[in-house]
């Protein structure tokens, strides 16, 4: 009898130990990859939404400045309020990583909206009163940090993806993809438009 309890409990603690060492096997095989970089693209996109944010809550103040002192230049300033409008309305939670049309819908919009701040910003020249104005300066500054937060933002973003979308596509990730996480698909990320996209606008008065 007693050696059949000791047969049982050494079964019992012979195959507690395959487990652990199963699963402190398969967490050494980066099985839990493909759920951490997708957790970490989500995170980086946060942060690109964030930056756009702070830009187009930058841009009524921006604007009303502008028109203090260039009331005539009312063409430019019009383009940059639609531009605004046109990228504000794009929603922009988690959902558009799985829509890579809404996801290039958003990165032209905001797209627009750079390049209509740039004009503005060229116009500026034509006014020194604007260019030496306290509140343009304060903006100026604003701006041009958040154009340089965005490209970094923008940037983690695309390291974020391709190091997940590496992962599903080099062994051993695509085994545990094709094993335990068939359901998570490539990601799209942001394309370069120009050759000098990733680089932050030059936001100069």
């Amino acid at each position: 009898m007693h050696a059949k309890q000791g047969a049982t409990l050494y079964r019992s603690a012979w195959q507690t130990t395959i487990l652990l060492i199963t699963v402190l096997w398969l967490t050494g095989c980066g099985v839990n990859n493909i759920p951490t970089y997708d957790e970490q693209v989500k995170s980086a996109w946060s942060q690109v939404e964030n930056q756009y944010q702070r830009r187009a809550d930058l841009v009524p103040n921006l604007v009303e400045t502008v028109k203090g002192f260039a009331r005539q230049e009312r063409e430019t300033l019009t383009a940059v309020v639609e531009a605004r409008a046109k990228a504000t309305s794009i929603q922009v939670d988690e959902s558009i990583l799985n829509d890579p049309e809404r996801l290039q819908q958003f990165q032209q919009a905001q797209g627009e909206l750079s390049s209509a701040l740039s004009r503005l910003m060229a116009v500026s020249e034509r006014y020194p009163e604007l260019k030496s104005n306290q509140n343009f300066l304060a903006l100026q500054s604003q701006l041009e940090g958040t154009e340089n937060r965005i490209a970094v933002a923008r940037r983690d973003f695309i390291t974020a993806v391709e190091r997940y979308n590496t992962e599903i596509r080099t062994f051993p990730g695509r085994i545990w993809h094709s094993l335990l996480y068939s359901d998570m698909e490539l990601r799209e990320t942001f394309e370069a438009s120009s050759p000098d996209a990733e680089q932050a606008p030059q936001v100069e008065f």
